[in-house]
């Protein structure tokens, strides 16, 4: 079985990625997100900050935000969505089990199911008290998990033309699901064409853990937060419900 090392987001997924949700684009997750941050007056963290489509947002809000992502190429994208913009924010390579910074955060903030990325148990849960390490007391985490994500099983193929005129194409491949582990993995072929011929070519292996609900807010609270706020559908406070594609937690260091 693969490990979360399999998600490491190479030169073509990090583009797509780009192109396929660029800044200001969102889910309805930047929104809340900015609802629930506007009284927040320390400094954020987003871990796995990508290509800057959350965290470009936050700091046009007027936020302190840095991040950090596993992945160089997605942090190359990010850099240059955040200059083209003015920001020049702290970006660093780490990784979950081992970034460590020299302060706490008011706020850890992760969206589009970032989280579920974190294959293993225990790894997970070993994450979730870094985060707490990391939070000053009173400080909040707010991540949310995708209950569909993981259930994709269907073969499909995208395509993106960039403003250059290339071609990027993506092959989705059935997902193989591990319901002991409570894992999918998903081959994905990113390719590079121009005027017909074939330039780059990467697999990348999606692995998601799918969490439920309760689980999500024991292992929380077993890493010493609160007991969260759990909201569906990106409405703070409304119960979840079927259907809605996500479900957000907020728990706050004691």
């Amino acid at each position: 079985m693969p490990t979360s090392a399999d998600n490491r987001y190479g030169s073509l997924s990090a583009w797509a990625y780009d192109l396929d949700k660029p800044i200001g684009h969102s889910f309805g997750d930047i929104e809340f997100l900015l609802g629930r941050l506007k009284d927040c007056n320390g400094p954020i963290l987003e871990p796995a900050a990508g290509t800057g489509r959350v965290l470009i947002r936050l700091l046009e809000a007027g936020h302190d935000v840095e991040g950090f992502d596993a992945s160089n190429e997605m942090l190359e994208v990010c850099r240059r969505n955040c200059q083209a913009r003015g920001f020049s924010p702290r970006l660093s390579q780490m990784r979950w089990e081992t970034f460590q910074y020299d302060r706490k955060f008011a706020a850890i903030v992760m969206t589009a199911a970032t989280f579920m990325l974190i294959t293993e148990f225990e790894t997970a849960c070993a994450v979730l008290r870094r985060f707490y390490d990391h939070l000053v007391p009173g400080g909040r985490l707010i991540l949310d998990i995708s209950p569909d994500d993981c259930f994709t099983s269907d073969y499909s193929i995208r395509r993106w033309t960039s403003p250059e005129g290339d071609l990027l194409t993506l092959q989705e491949n059935k997902t193989d699901l591990d319901y002991v582990r409570q894992c999918s993995v998903t081959p994905i072929r990113y390719e590079h064409w121009r005027d017909g011929k074939l330039l780059r070519s990467e697999l990348e292996i999606l692995i998601l853990r799918w969490w439920g609900m309760h689980e999500m807010a024991m292992a929380l609270t077993a890493a010493g937060f609160a007991p969260p706020i759990i909201s569906g559908g990106f409405e703070h406070g409304r119960p979840p419900r079927t259907g809605d594609i996500a479900i957000s937690f907020e728990a706050v260091r004691r």
